[in-house]
């Protein structure tokens, strides 16, 4: 006998109240307080909003507060604008040319179905305000109150009716960072409307109506730039357009990349795989960069109605919008050094009401020096006594020298002389002056701009420091410090590059092959790009077991030493072993890489002691060359100091 078990118990389907349907819906919308605050700025501003106030308690967790001075709400509009899919944003519903940045009508109902809402309105010559209240998705009615035209408001005790999105929150510190972040973007996306961002007692942002770029610069809140870089792009019908730091200014995460589409702030991959790949052989690797750009495309090109939060979108041809980005942040970051750079990080504003040292003012006129000197002016060389014109009193009978260090040295003097013009002549490194015995002679060109202006934007040699460092002084009294090294790598990699790109990269043939021993599988790994390799001036054959034969080297690094440049580029090929040598994006991808390592090996070296001319000629050259800000590692090749600086660094400011 057969035993037959029980059939299961049929689920009946039934439909969910209103209120349970409102929760799971707010768990789309508003996943965190900067989510909802997202939303309610976003009203705001299409509200025609010139001021947005915005304060937040314990992260937004306790409280969002939003005011605008915008057109205000009816009470009937009020009633609606709590119920779900109520907007006045869209003027038809094929939801292709969207205008505005809220268009789904689901902020406000989300948001009073997790917290305790209240919104106030009153439309500008209004009698009197308006006030409705949602608590946990109970609507009550609208009840006059008193109030200034505009909206306030006022969201409390965030997802008290959701308990368990409430208990994954992060902390407030984490919050608040989201919350700002968040403003920051619609801020930029807006720069005729004030923003004010408050959390608990502590202002974040006071931003005035401002211009794009003063709104940028604002936003981007990047201290260490020395200047932001305009970005402006065109393809078809799509426009780029927008600020960027130079690449020496970074951040350990992407939040400082801004990206407007259509005046829409979004987080989307499409643009963020973009900036990473314009920036990608300029900047150190594992860094973001900082931009603040905005890309306009027709509507019916794009999707956002993607996600709820419509910060992802679609584009009809993302290839294009990929393009356009590339091609126009490399335009913009294909500038000579000095245009933009960066400061020393040690740069410290001194504390609030802390002491400040007082300089006594220069005397007007000379008196003789007392009689006899002074122990200060005896022992200096060259001192002439009462006579030297040089000779300045300080004090009461204390006599001091008068150093000239305003007075250049000849060289810098010639270069920066308006009256000098000098035809573009071309230098090689001294080798008699390196110190550790004979090097390659790697070759600066010199090209002096004629003509009256001598106004370089990195200056004139001043002096070699520590055999590494070049000290320059601009017209403007501006002290530059250029990493000798890093600034030749970039000039070389450029030269090499610009060479191969023109398919005319010379080499030159060994006198004796190179046998180079390599680590285990590298050898196969340099053969498999050896077509690569030959089109960059060096050619390899096998020679068996783990060793590779050198025949020639690029003529541009000046026959360095080939095993320890071959070994390095061994190392760079194997750390990227998903590409094949055989696919184009592949020999592209890995291209400016593998001339960054063979820059690097026909560079001047720290320690290599320059003439004054031998320094000018690099300074030169580095205003001239693209990308010149950064060595091929992404390193910056030269800081900057103005007189604020100095000032602040010896307690003057």
């Amino acid at each position: 006998m057969t035993e037959h078990s029980p059939s299961p118990e049929r689920p009946v389907i039934r439909r969910l109240s209103e209120q349970v349907v409102n929760r799971i819906a707010a768990g789309e919308v508003i996943e965190r307080p900067a989510a909802a605050l997202k939303e309610l700025v976003e009203n705001a501003l299409d509200s025609g909003a010139r001021r947005v106030s915005i304060l937040l308690e314990n992260g937004g967790i306790d409280r969002i507060e939003v005011t605008d001075d915008g057109c205000g709400m009816t009470p009937e509009d009020l009633r609606l604008a709590v119920e779900r899919h109520c907007t006045s944003k869209l003027s038809d519903e094929t939801l292709v040319r969207i205008s505005t940045l809220g268009f789904r009508g689901e902020a406000l109902p989300s948001i009073g179905a997790a917290a305790r809402l209240c919104v106030t309105s009153r439309t500008h010559g209004a009698p009197s305000a308006w006030s409705i209240r949602v608590e946990g998705g109970r609507i009550e009615e609208p009840r006059p109150c008193a109030g200034v035209a505009g909206t306030r408001v006022v969201v409390e005790d965030l997802f008290f009716a959701t308990p368990a999105r409430r208990k994954f929150l992060k902390s407030a510190r984490v919050e608040s960072g989201h919350a700002e972040n968040t403003v920051r973007r619609l801020a930029l996306s807006a720069p005729h409307v004030a923003f004010r961002l408050q959390f608990d007692q502590r202002v974040v942002l006071d931003l005035p109506v401002q211009d794009t770029a003063a709104r940028a610069a604002a936003i981007l809140d990047a201290g260490q730039a020395d200047g932001l870089i305009p970005v402006e792009g065109e393809r078809g019908d799509l426009r780029l357009s927008g600020y960027i730091c130079a690449p020496s200014v970074h951040r350990a995460t992407a939040n400082g990349q801004l990206l407007l589409v259509n005046g829409r702030p979004v987080v989307d991959p499409v643009l963020r795989t973009a900036v990473r790949v314009a920036y990608r052989n300029v900047m150190e690797h594992g860094r973001h960069a900082v931009v603040a750009l905005s890309l306009h495309i027709p509507p019916e090109q794009v999707d956002v109605n993607v996600h709820p939060a419509k910060t992802e979108l679609r584009y009809a041809d993302a290839a294009a919008v990929r393009a356009l980005v590339i091609g126009s942040l490399g335009r913009a970051l294909g500038i000579g050094a000095g245009i933009a750079g960066v400061r020393p990080g040690l740069l410290q504003s001194r504390p609030a009401g802390g002491a400040r040292i007082w300089y006594p003012p220069e005397p007007s006129s000379r008196p003789s020096p007392v009689a006899g000197g002074s122990a200060f002016s005896a022992g200096l060389p060259g001192d002439a006594g009462a006579g030297d014109p040089g000779a300045s009193v300080a004090g009461a009978g204390v006599a001091e020298r008068r150093l000239p260090l305003a007075d250049l040295p000849p060289a810098a003097r010639r270069i920066m002389d308006p009256a000098v013009q000098s035809s573009a002549q071309s230098s090689a490194l001294s080798d008699a002056d390196a110190p550790g015995g004979r090097e390659s002679a790697a070759h600066v060109h010199v090209h002096v701009h004629a003509g009256a202006e001598a106004d370089f934007p990195l200056g004139a040699a001043v002096a070699q420091v520590l055999g590494t460092y070049i000290l320059a002084q601009t017209s403007a009294g501006e002290l530059v410090l250029v990493d000798q090294h890093a600034a030749h790598e970039r000039l070389t990699h450029e030269r090499l590059r610009a060479q191969y790109l023109g398919g005319e990269v010379r080499a030159q043939r060994l006198l004796l092959p190179e046998v180079v021993d390599v680590p285990q599988g590298r050898a196969e790994l340099l053969l498999s790009y050896a077509d690569t390799l030959s089109a960059l001036g060096i050619e390899i054959d096998a020679f068996g077991g783990n060793a590779v034969l050198v025949r020639t080297v690029p003529a541009l690094l000046g026959g360095g030493d080939a095993a320890a440049m071959l070994r390095d580029l061994a190392e760079e090929l194997a750390e990227d072993d998903l590409l094949a040598p055989a696919q184009a994006q592949a020999i592209d991808g890995r291209l400016d890489a593998i001339i960054a390592r063979m820059a690097c090996h026909g560079s001047v070296r720290a320690g290599r002691r320059l003439t004054h001319e031998e320094m000018n000629a690099l300074l030169r050259d580095m205003e001239r060359t693209p990308r010149a800000g950064t060595c091929s590692h992404g390193r910056p090749t030269w800081l900057k100091l103005e007189k604020a600086d100095l000032e602040r660094m010896f307690g003057r400011r």
